[in-house]
């Protein structure tokens, strides 16, 4: 075996070469990823891509050697800084991980100690990988907070993780992982659980450490976005292979693989519009491990493929001349006319946008909560919504956003009845239904206003099948006169969803992730909900099935006249599906207006932050970079005046002091346009876009 110190540092640090990785269960061998290989440069980044099942986590667990007892590496090798890791030793293995490869897990919260503090667990990592002592391990712990752009380090290390938000959890974990300075850095799905405007705050910090440390970098997402905020190259991946590698700007601009173009036309970048140009989902399922089909995985799903020609042997790895190590695993990709645009799609009618039938007006929700740990101490109030005010009509989509803790759920929850408001009142189809819980609600009410959730599998019950869930439903809304009813009811609620209606037999665990959420739906319509409250009902979802889900949903909107309300810190969706945005910040509504008032300047100082932060998979676009200081502040403690004042850039702009004294006034614009916020309508009209095609 080499060393790893007599590494020449222009080889690759991490040389992946034909690797193939199997799970061995009693019935059979699953094969999750064949014939895989990948190079990372020092100092590079690499971003593996794919959708959800296409072995992009298998392959930096095969890095760390960390498949437990069922995975293998049946074939290829795994070499950092030359040294093969696929026979490695565990004592070799040992002195390797957290020294010299550390990995970032999706979850913080499963990376850490509850009992144990912060600094505590930080200056572990280099008393056990380099003998350090006690006082310079917390010396080194204090430090590398603060290269993590922690708020008050000498707080932090004496802080429990419950003591944390999500994003400073987050950050932990990332100095954890640069402890001992590793020379490469797996991060699987790290900023999926945060909001974007923290996620933005963690890429900046990933790219900045990177350069700092000089630690290269393999980074695992969905998100194409990201990629390209975060990776020099990039390695698109499908059911188990490699399909399409090369740099960040030549895949992006240059794409060499269907699949690769199948994702981007999945995704809404600007310009997308669910009536005009409605986003293309990929037809079909991804394969199971045991059923991929011969020849190409993708054949199946393929505009391109040709029967005898794709399916007739294992489709190898081919380079694309004049390029920078771009290569591609299909026949055919020198035949496809890549500048060519899809073939058009039917534009569909654009929902007809009828009377208000719901109206919130100065809605309050409080929740006393005790100050000791215990429930003693003295009774403090949480203000989740204050003086929340807008209408929904009939065939409008309207989206709520903002971030975590801003109020989105509680308003949700207080509508569906599952809380009563404090004050004010809701109107639901000229009824108050402000003070009234759902157990006291009539059914028609109660069928009029349902939920799609955001987790699809945790809304169904894993021991009835889909059918079964779906009649359960039309029985609680007291649907149909017999049970035969019902049963044909459920049929064309299916049709509805647009899955077949064997599947009325099946069992939750044999869906996918996108077929459950339909099932979801079609239960939320089964007594002809005429109000959806959608509750991020996509970001689950894989790119490729959100289209699909997001444009069934517009499809039930068009056919039934739903009024959506669509909740979600996805800018780009809603940018795509909503008629109107409502922004909303620690309570209040900040900014309300049509789609395209909210996406264009002026913008309230918040939603001009949210905007800059949302990764763009399009190197044409051009960002302006906003990153916000600090947490949404706690609506137990808001701070005076204006609820955005500690976080905004525009403050200085404000005579006065009054964003620190005052709450802002409602400004509404032209067109109806409303603003809460203290800065004038001359400098409101100076802001610039934070979102512009390079060539403008």
């Amino acid at each position: 075996m080499s060393d790893a110190t007599s590494w020449d540092p222009s080889k690759p640090i991490l040389e992946i070469e034909n690797l193939s990785i199997s799970f061995f269960t009693r019935a059979r061998e699953i094969p999750a990823v064949m014939d895989f290989s990948c190079k990372v440069m020092a100092g590079e980044s690499m971003g593996l891509v794919g959708e959800s099942g296409c072995g992009k986590s298998t392959v930096a667990l095969a890095v760390m050697r960390e498949l437990g007892k069922n995975g293998k590496i049946v074939a290829g090798s795994i070499k950092f800084k030359g040294i093969d890791l696929t026979n490695m030793g565990d004592e070799g293995l040992r002195k390797i991980r957290g020294s010299q490869i550390a990995m970032i897990y999706q979850e913080p919260m499963a990376s850490l100690n509850p009992a144990m503090k912060i600094g505590a667990q930080l200056a572990e990592v280099p008393m056990i990988h380099q003998g350090m002592g006690k006082d310079d391990a917390w010396a080194l712990a204090r430090q590398i907070v603060s290269d993590v752009r922690l708020p008050d380090p000498d707080r932090i290390v004496n802080a429990y993780p419950h003591q944390l938000s999500g994003g400073q959890q987050q950050r932990i974990v990332i100095a954890m992982a640069l402890m001992s300075k590793p020379a490469l850095l797996i991060l699987d799905e790290p900023t999926t659980a945060l909001d974007v405007t923290v996620e933005a705050g963690i890429v900046d910090l990933v790219k900045d450490l990177g350069e700092k440390y000089g630690t290269s970098m393999l980074f695992i997402s969905h998100n194409l976005g990201l990629i390209m905020d975060v990776c020099d190259r990039l390695c698109v991946m499908y059911s188990g292979e490699a399909v399409e590698t090369g740099s960040v700007t030549e895949v992006f601009n240059e794409m060499r693989h269907p699949y690769t173009q199948a994702l981007f036309r999945s995704i809404p970048l600007p310009g997308a519009d669910k009536n005009l140009r409605p986003l293309i989902a990929i037809p079909g399922n991804f394969p199971l491990p045991h059923e991929r089909p011969k020849g190409c995985n993708f054949g199946p799903r393929c505009d391109y493929f040709q029967d005898g020609r794709c399916n007739a042997a294992e489709v190898a790895m081919s380079d694309v001349p004049d390029s920078d190590r771009h290569g591609s695993r299909c026949v055919k990709w020198t035949e496809i006319d890549w500048a060519a645009a899809p073939a058009a799609r039917a534009a569909k009618q654009k929902a007809e946008i009828g009377k208000v039938v719901l109206k919130m007006e100065d809605l309050r929700k409080y929740y006393a909560v005790s100050s000791g740990a215990f429930g003693g101490g003295a009774k403090k109030v949480v203000k989740a919504n204050e003086s929340l005010s807008f209408e929904a009509r009939e065939g409008e989509t309207l989206a709520i956003v903002g971030e975590s803790g801003c109020g989105k759920s509680t308003f949700a929850k207080v509508l569906m009845g599952l809380e009563t408001a404090t004050s004010g009142s809701i109107m639901l189809f000229d009824e108050n239904v402000q003070s009234t819980p759902i157990q006291k609600r009539n059914i028609d009410t109660v069928s009029s206003v349902q939920m799609v959730f955001q987790n699809p599998f945790d809304t169904l019950n894993p021991s009835m099948n889909v059918g079964r869930q779906i009649i359960r439903a039309l029985e609680i809304f007291k649907y149909g006169a017999s049970d035969e009813e019902r049963a044909a009811r459920m049929l064309v609620l299916l049709d509805l969803v647009k899955l077949p209606r064997a599947f009325a037999e099946r069992m939750p665990r044999q869906l996918s992730g996108g077929q459950k959420q339909r099932v979801g739906i079609a239960r939320a319509f089964a007594g002809g909900a005429k109000v959806v409250v959608a509750d991020e009902p996509v970001s689950a979802l894989d790119v490729s099935v959100q289209a699909a889900v997001t444009d069934l949903l517009m499809d039930i909107q068009r056919e039934n006249k739903t009024t959506l309300l669509f909740i979600s810190h996805d800018l780009s969706i809603v940018r795509y599906l909503a008629d109107r945005v409502m922004v909303m910040y620690l309570g209040h509504v900040v900014e309300m207006g049509s789609t395209d008032q909210v996406f264009q300047p002026p913008y309230h100082p918040y939603t001009e932050a949210l905007l800059s932060a949302v990764p763009i998979a399009d190197t044409k676009v051009i960002r302006k970079r906003i990153v916000l200081e600090g947490d949404i502040p706690s609506a137990m403690n808001p701070p005076p005046g204006c609820p955005f004042q500690t976080r905004c850039r525009w403050k200085s702009q404000v005579p006065g002091g009054l964003c620190e004294t005052q709450m802002p006034p409602v400004q509404v614009l032209e067109g109806g346009h409303q603003v809460k916020c203290h800065l004038s309508s001359e400098v409101l009209a100076t802001m610039e876009p934070v979102i512009k095609m390079a060539a403008e």
